[in-house]
């Protein structure tokens, strides 16, 4: 029934949006629904009109990172990026003729939305092809600012804030949130040849890299595993103020997301710190609970 009640507010929000337009929203909110329940769930407390711009900006996003996944060679996905750079210029110029990039332009449009982060995000999907390892954290995080922290600049617009000293929390959350990703997807990236944990930590722990190919848990991948979960929990930390500054509107929607992405580290450690075998994810009932208890906290 919420989804049909929100259906329809979505199709009679804004006179002002054409039927192409509204469409084109539809595509963006079926991508950011099916790819990432986390992130859409978090969204649906937004007014319409930001949800749907946030929608525009994930399915974007989404797009970009679909490519970098695609089993076609190395040369086919650089190529394929080059093209969703092309048409993201196009649509800053007013010339989109794709639902994504017609939602996009229409939302950056409504909210200034800068470029840049755009394509910093793209030169950091080209290099998921093209480099497979970091040899230090530093590098690891320089490259969780280009294909994640950017989401936050680009959504940041939206959501409003109340001064730009917002910007480096939100830069913050979206690293904690792509080293999320990363500790829940070892054994996902491992298969597909790729380890993000940095090198200089897999020594310091005595955790060989081929042994993250065998899908060995031991008692240094169970160290290894700690100590970077420790890390993301101090940015989330770290993030947190942040929220404060954003708009009263968009700050539960902020804070929910901030929650739910943090409960993955805590579903890494009940699976025992098995990122080979068993997806940690937050399961929906915990989801409704950490919701209220957000919106109880407010």
């Amino acid at each position: 029934m919420f989804e049909r009640k929100l259906e329809l507010d979505f199709a009679a929000t804004d006179v002002s949006v054409s039927p192409d337009v509204r469409a084109a929203y539809q595509t963006c909110r079926d991508i950011t629904r099916i790819a990432s329940k986390t992130f859409y769930l978090a969204s649906l407390f937004l007014a319409a009109e930001k949800r749907r711009a946030v929608w525009a900006v994930y399915a974007f996003c989404r797009t970009a990172d679909d490519v970098v996944d695609r089993t076609a060679p190395a040369a086919d996905r650089i190529a394929a990026l080059d093209d969703l750079e092309r048409k993201l210029l196009a649509a800053s110029r007013g010339r989109a003729n794709e639902p994504i990039f017609i939602a996009y332009a229409d939302a950056a449009r409504r909210y200034d939305i800068p470029l840049e982060p755009a394509l910093s995000l793209l030169r950091g999907a080209r290099m998921d092809i093209t480099i497979r390892r970091y040899a230090t954290y530093d590098e690891l995080c320089e490259y969780c600012y280009l294909v994640a922290s950017t989401v936050g600049l680009l959504v940041s617009p939206i959501l409003g804030t109340n001064s730009e000293a917002a910007l480096p929390f939100g830069v913050t959350l979206g690293r904690a949130m792509q080293l999320t990703n990363i500790l829940r997807d070892v054994g996902e990236d491992a298969l597909m040849g790729r380890i993000y944990l940095p090198a200089e930590d897999l020594e310091r722990f005595g955790y060989a890299e081929n042994r993250v190919f065998e899908q060995v848990v031991d008692e240094n991948f169970v160290a290894l595993m700690q100590f970077q979960i420790a890390r993301v929990r101090e940015l989330y930390a770290e993030a947190e103020p942040g929220i404060a500054m954003l708009s009263a509107e968009s700050r539960y929607t902020v804070r929910l997301a901030l929650s739910l992405y943090r409960r993955i580290l805590s579903a890494i450690e009940l699976n025992g710190y098995n990122v080979f075998s068993r997806r940690a994810y937050v399961p929906l009932r915990s989801k409704i609970v950490t919701a209220l208890g957000v919106a109880l906290a407010r």
